[in-house]
């Protein structure tokens, strides 16, 4: 009963958003009802837990929505100052074709964002981008959103491992007894399971540009048809290998820190020069139809113009690319500076709401660290280099703060309802305990598919992050249970590490449809209210991605005849997408 009453939130938002297609206020705010009364009245939660959950939940939104606005600042700044036409003016040298275009910008740039900061900073950099680039609004989420799995494991120098695998892991008499027998510490073991994940990311993820390139051309293109988006199979592959395989070699041997951001810079450095010598590039060009026969459904709020500026003096690509590259230079060194990253995150610099309402719920919000922070000054910085009249930053803060008044209903709702969701559970000096919601249903999953347990890992990996919008929360959350429920089924200490490898990955594959991340990345491109047709589409890349790691680890841990599924699933999936045909989103 407990596990069909956990699962209720889940099945409700699912419903109202993919099924019937909700804004995402409205299906949300039902979510967090449901939500709430059930952590009340059966899951006992006392009123206190609920309340600071919600207002833990509300507080985190804010940081969200302070992102969203700084996110859509640095667009309009772009577009006001006329900059947009050089970043236009630019992608178009390296070439014409949409598809490569998204590869470059979406894939190996979002990645480098992501390697960088994490916490979905990427749909709020690279996806403004694509959209300044002339890409509907729902193909810059949709391919944002997507390319946020294989790097997410390494996101913001390797948080979802060193904090979320080793958080879930630590302090546990279980793991520390089975390490000493082992003769190795947890730092050590984080470190293979670091090298496991890239492996396994690597096998997986190197299909993701392909099939980014497929869903543009099915969802978005004239013919609808998932096979234009194969004729582009060579180059996208390249760009696969050219991100996974430095990227694998980085995990493997460095750690956890840079996988993603090496991967991204080697990428670029190999695919960029590739793309503009016509290296694998598809000879036939892809374009969009005309933007006055695009679906309504595609279409931004957010006006991008194509044209200079007449205010303006002619911006170079050079300069017009150089708040991105700012960006990227402050996130970087933020993050990897140690004594710079320990002032930033320090208490006192940090709005800290501790114990709320007398629970053991806390809210830290590090504002000098935030992305939001960094992409806010660079827009002030876009005033003097691009040499903005006051009209022309009047009009980018107004067109900004209207889209993030217009995204807040839905953060406002969707977040607290996560909060609530994960902190449901009886208080311990009750004698009865029931687990949090989320341990209900890691917990009768185990029970159900124990003997194929490592292909079921990384599912549950997905739920957490589609429940909590993060795949370092989502290691918090499982990563002991994942490694319990491993050991359990009689497998051994290394073993046991790859279980754990595939709860990161499939907690990176989950960000693709969280609602918390889908919402937000709808939000920077003018795309409130249409959040249920984006995980239509990016729900078909996490169901490959997820089914995929399982049979990896399947091979991995129990038999190479494995590797068989695991060479014919994805062939299977790309026949069966070439095969559909649709007539509109």
């Amino acid at each position: 009963m407990y596990t069909f009453l956990a699962m209720l939130p889940i099945l409700i938002v699912f419903t109202l958003l993919v099924v019937m297609r909700l804004p995402a206020k409205y299906a949300m705010s039902l979510a967090y009802a449901a939500t709430a009364a059930l952590s009340y009245f059966m899951w006992q939660t006392s009123g206190n837990q609920i309340a600071a959950a919600t207002i833990h939940g509300v507080l985190t939104a804010v940081n969200v929505l302070f992102i969203v606005f700084s996110a859509i600042l640095i667009l309009n700044t772009l577009k006001q100052s006329g900059a947009i036409t050089a970043i236009r003016r630019g992608f178009m040298d390296i070439s014409p074709d949409r598809r490569v275009q998204m590869i470059i910008v979406a894939w190996l740039f979002g990645c480098l964002i992501e390697g960088s900061t994490g916490w979905g900073t990427p749909s709020a950099v690279a996806a403004p981008l694509l959209l300044a680039l002339g890409f509907p609004a729902m193909a810059c989420v949709m391919a944002v959103l997507i390319i946020q799995s294989t790097p997410v494991s390494y996101g913001a120098v390797g948080t979802p491992l060193l904090i979320g695998v080793n958080s879930g892991l630590e302090n546990k008499e279980d793991v520390a007894a089975a390490l000493a027998n082992a003769g190795m510490d947890l730092p050590a073991y984080i470190f293979n399971i670091s090298g496991n994940v890239g492996f396994i990311h690597s096998v997986v993820g190197f299909l993701i540009p392909l099939i980014l390139c497929g869903f543009l051309t099915l969802f978005f293109g004239q013919k609808r048809s998932f096979t234009e988006g194969l004729k582009a199979a060579p180059f996208a592959i390249f760009a696969g290998l050219a991100f996974t395989i430095p990227y694998y070699l980085t995990a493997k041997f460095i750690g956890p820190e840079l996988p993603s951001i090496v991967g991204a810079v080697v990428g670029m450095a190999l695919v960029i020069p590739a793309a503009k010598r016509g290296f694998l590039v598809p000879k036939e060009t892809f374009d969009f139809a005309p933007r006055e026969t695009w679906a309504k459904e595609w279409v931004s709020e957010i006006a991008v113009s194509e044209t200079q500026n007449q205010h303006t003096p002619n911006i170079s690509v050079a300069r017009a690319f150089l708040p991105y590259l700012i960006i990227i230079g402050i996130l970087i060194a933020t993050r990897t500076i140690a004594p710079l990253k320990a002032w930033l995150t320090s208490d006192g610099n940090s709005i800290i709401f501790a114990n709320i309402l007398g629970t053991s719920i806390t809210n830290k919000t590090q504002l000098l660290y935030s992305p939001a922070t960094v992409l806010l000054l660079v827009s002030m910085i876009c005033i003097v280099l691009f040499g903005m009249k006051a009209d022309m930053v009047k009009k980018s803060w107004s067109d900004s703060g209207k889209t993030m008044i217009a995204a807040a209903p839905a953060l406002l709702f969707s977040v607290p309802m996560v909060q609530v969701f994960i902190n449901s559970g009886t208080a311990p000096d009750v004698a009865v305990q029931i687990l949090a919601m989320p341990k209900v249903l890691a917990t009768s999953a185990a029970a159900a598919f124990e003997g194929m347990w490592p292909l079921f890992a990384p599912w549950i990996g997905s739920l957490g992050a589609f429940i909590a919008g993060s795949n370092t929360v989502s290691n918090m959350m499982f990563a002991h249970f994942q490694w319990g429920t491993a050991t359990q089924i009689g497998l051994d200490v290394m073993q046991a590490a790859q279980v754990v490898s595939l709860q990161a990955v499939g907690g990176a594959a989950g960000n693709m449809i969280s609602v918390h991340n889908v919402v937000a990345a709808c939000a920077v491109v003018g795309l409130v209210n249409r959040e249920g047709y984006v995980i239509r589409k990016t729900l078909i890349a996490m169901v490959y991605y997820v089914l995929q790691a399982g049979l990896v680890g399947m091979a991995i841990i129990f038999s190479p005849i494995w590797w068989l599924a695991a060479i014919i699933w994805p062939v299977l999936f790309l026949v069966l997408l070439s095969r559909v045909r649709i007539k509109n989103s």
